[in-house]
Formats: C-alpha cells, structure tokens, sequence
C-alpha cells in the first residue's frame, strides 16, 4: 500500500471511527427529525454567505500570487479556488486542493514551488489566526467554568492580544516576502469569518433554535479550528464530535448541535462540488484551445 492509500485509508478510518462515537450519543432519530424540518429559507441564505465568504477567501490567496509574481484575473482564480475545494473535500487521498492549485501555477507560470507553497500555506494561517481572533472575541461574552486559575473572558482577552503579534511574527520570521499585503489579506480573512459567522447564525435560525446564540457560535468556531488538522475527511466527524463533547459545558442541545454541524458540512460539500463541474469546464476550454 502507496503512502497515499495508506493516508487515505487512516483519514477513513478516523472518519468513521468519529461519526460512531457521535451517534452513539445522540438521539439519530431526532436529530434527523430536527434536520427534516430546518426551514428552507434560511439555509439557502445560509448557503449564499457561505459562497460570499469562500470568494473573499480566493480574493485572499490571490493576493498571495500577486505577491509572487502570478497575475491572474479574479474570474480564474476564483475558478481555481472552485476547483481546490473540489480536490480538497472530494479527492483527500489525491493531489488535494493546495497540491494543484501549485502544481498548476508552476506549470503555468514558471514559478517557484516553495514560493506558492509558501502562498498556499500561509493562506490557510492567515485564516486561522484570524479565526482564533474570533474565538477568543466571543469568550469575552461567555461565563463558562473551567480548570484554569483565570476567567474565561480574561482568556478571551489574553487570547485578542495575543494573536496580532503571534502573526506579524509568524509571518517576519517565515514569510518575510509577504509582508506587504498584510492588512489586506488579514482584512479578507476578516470578512471571510465574519461572513461564515452570519451563515452559521442563519443555520440555526433555519433549526429553530432561539437561544445560546453565543455558545452554538463558540463551538462552531472551535469546531473549525479542529476541521482544520487533516484527521478526516473534509472535518467529518471531528466537527460533530466537538459539539457533542462541548454540549454540557456551554448549554446547547447535542442533537440540535449535531444538525447544525451537520447542514454546515452539506452546505460545504454542495459549494465544493461546484469545483467538479469548474474543472470539467476549463478542460474543455484547454480542449478547444489546442484544436485551434
């Protein structure tokens, strides 16, 4: 077995080991009930934010090309971002998403592979740190009880402080070359999160669900921030499995938390295959450009 099958066949494994332990602590029947009757409306406005937030996301990265040296129009890169997704969430054995997008460029542009690694990598940072700015944000409104000697909010604020400077050093250190657009790839990620904010709001609207706004945000920001580590497929299961751990600590209903993750991800994944049919497109347009 190839490395790739091999790390394919864990990333399964772990999926499916997550996905049992969630339902074994749920009621399947409700939460599916709860899913059943989630009011169309508000998911599809769900979903269109969501589309919103992941065009600021290649807005971000493109500044990351230009930084380098790739100028790309926003129409293409957006495609491209399409078609990263697809990779990512669909083919998570394969290439993956950050795999082609630089495979691509550097057939396409001549450009350095460390380069657009650096680009690629650091656009998934600069969301990150921007995310845990998030976080760390609403356990200022938060009064959970914890191990820790301090309070939550007084966490929450170490945490804001904590973060620019975390980047800016991050980001002197490692990737010196991308310091320029800074403010402008950190002011994208902003609205990229912001944006999923509202999106993840309007999911609960769609659920019914008319308190702990707060607490369901908290968790789904810290669910996100697990998705991130490449432990299963395209966040299954660790999602899910975060806000059945959290439900007692922040008072929110599992089987209701788990409907939410779930439509998230159904949102995601709908989003994502679009990228299918972007990359049969420009297959087509490299076809008819070589017959001519």
């Amino acid at each position: 077995m190839n490395k790739k099958l091999l790390k394919l066949f864990v990333k399964l494994l772990l999926t499916g080991a997550a996905l049992y332990l969630v339902f074994s602590k749920i009621d399947a029947q409700a939460t599916w009930l709860v899913i059943k009757e989630a009011h169309k409306g508000w998911l599809l406005l769900a979903w269109l934010l969501f589309v919103i937030s992941k065009i600021f996301c290649a807005f971000r990265l493109n500044v990351y090309f230009r930084d380098i040296g790739i100028n790309i129009s926003q129409l293409k890169n957006i495609k491209l971002y399409g078609i990263g997704m697809f990779y990512n969430l669909f083919l998570p054995g394969g290439i993956g998403g950050d795999g082609y997008k630089v495979y691509l460029l550097n057939k396409t542009h001549d450009s350095s592979i460390k380069q657009l690694l650096n680009a690629v990598l650091l656009d998934r940072g600069n969301g990150l740190a921007v995310l845990l700015f998030l976080l760390f944000g609403i356990m200022l409104f938060l009064n959970l009880e914890w191990p820790l000697p301090i309070t939550f909010a007084m966490a929450g604020t170490l945490g804001m402080l904590a973060v620019p400077p975390g980047l800016f050093l991050v980001m002197r250190l490692f990737f010196p070359s991308f310091m320029g657009s800074i403010l402008s790839t950190t002011g994208y990620s902003f609205l990229n999160q912001v944006i999923q904010l509202f999106s993840a709001f309007f999911i609960l609207l769609s659920l019914g669900i008319q308190s702990h706004y707060l607490e369901y945000l908290f968790v789904f920001l810290l669910s996100s921030t697990v998705s991130v580590l490449p432990l299963t497929i395209g966040g299954v299961g660790a999602r899910e499995l975060v806000f059945v751990f959290a439900h007692d600590y922040v008072g929110i209903d599992k089987n209701a938390a788990v409907a939410f993750s779930l439509l998230f991800f159904v949102i995601t994944a709908f989003t994502s295959f679009s990228g299918a049919f972007l990359r049969f497109r420009v297959q087509n347009e490299k076809g008819q450009e070589a017959k001519t």
